[in-house]
């Protein structure tokens, strides 16, 4: 089923990608064994850097958008999986909240709410949005680019406490499609007989980036030694710097100090490889109080 899609990018394979499709019998197996042993999310999207030689992660996004962005060709797969996702979950599921992100009146990212709807209702589930915002006291209706509209309505919680939904819609399933940036919703917390997809503690609010790649180490680490590569050629080098306030001028030593490791480690690398050393770029991001430094360098 797997789709054949058309593509002006064509030429001889890379040496990276040629190490991976031949090895493609050997990946699928290490991560069915993976999958027996860790929980996968329910859905994410990741972040890649392609430099040819060297195809790396630069983020993972646990409450994905973009499925707007999938082409018609893929529908299919995406339906089944779906299906398998929620029947781990709930195998007579039949009602699905979904509850997007407060800023829902962005235009591409009301097309993707709009596109994971149609994907779920494929799977025979009856599918509604529930909004966090406390401007939504009524079914709103939002326009979409091509004419269609969706229909966000406010949260309500159960007479008995332990249950979400709308006022005339009980989910046994509730997808949230919102990264919890800005802390967890009292009206999300203590709920005990629905699925709460991705959980809680996967938000934003809780979950730290710099954890997140220190995980990835590991992960690295296995996957270079089932293929025989260096784990560098799949995973960015990174660093964390902690108690940094760029507008009080506090720890900015301890931040160039660490630019300036990561960097000789950068370089080094490129020796190894006998590449032409280029000018990396440096990415400084707030981390709750702390934060994260990470480079990347493209040939």
């Amino acid at each position: 089923m797997v789709p054949h899609l058309a593509t002006a990018l064509t030429g001889p394979l890379l040496d990276l990608e040629k190490k991976i499709l031949e090895a493609t019998p050997a990946i699928e197996r290490w991560f069915r064994l993976e999958w027996q042993e860790h929980t996968p999310p329910f859905y994410c999207s990741v972040d890649l850097r392609n430099a040819g030689y060297k195809l790396a992660p630069v983020d993972t996004n646990l409450f994905p958008g973009g499925f707007n962005n999938l082409s018609t060709e893929m529908l299919p797969l995406t339906v089944q999986a779906a299906m398998a996702a929620i029947d781990k979950y709930c195998p007579d599921a039949r009602n699905l909240l979904m509850i997007p992100e407060v800023h829902t009146r962005n235009p591409m990212y009301l097309q993707n709410v709009a596109r994971l709807m149609q994907i779920f209702r494929q799977t025979g589930l009856h599918v509604r949005l529930g909004s966090l915002s406390p401007d939504v006291t009524q079914p709103t209706p939002l326009a979409l680019p091509d004419g269609n509209m969706l229909v966000v309505e406010p949260l309500v919680r159960s007479p008995n406490g332990r249950r979400v939904g709308l006022a005339d819609f009980d989910p046994c399933t509730i997808l949230l499609n919102n990264d919890l940036s800005s802390g967890i919703p009292s009206i999300l917390e203590n709920i005990h007989e629905q699925s709460l997809l991705p959980p809680l503690h996967a938000g934003w609010a809780l979950r730290r980036k710099s954890n997140h790649f220190k995980a990835f180490d590991e992960v690295a680490k296995k996957f270079g030694k089932l293929i025989e590569i260096d784990p560098w050629l799949v995973n960015p080098l990174h660093s964390k710097v902690g108690e940094i306030d760029l507008q009080q001028d506090v720890g900015t030593e301890q931040l160039a100090d660490a630019v300036s490791a990561l960097l000789s480690k950068i370089k080094k690398k490129y020796k190894e490889y006998g590449m032409k050393e280029q000018k990396p770029f440096v990415i400084v991001k707030p981390d709750a109080g702390t934060y994260g430094m990470g480079v990347m360098t493209v040939k």
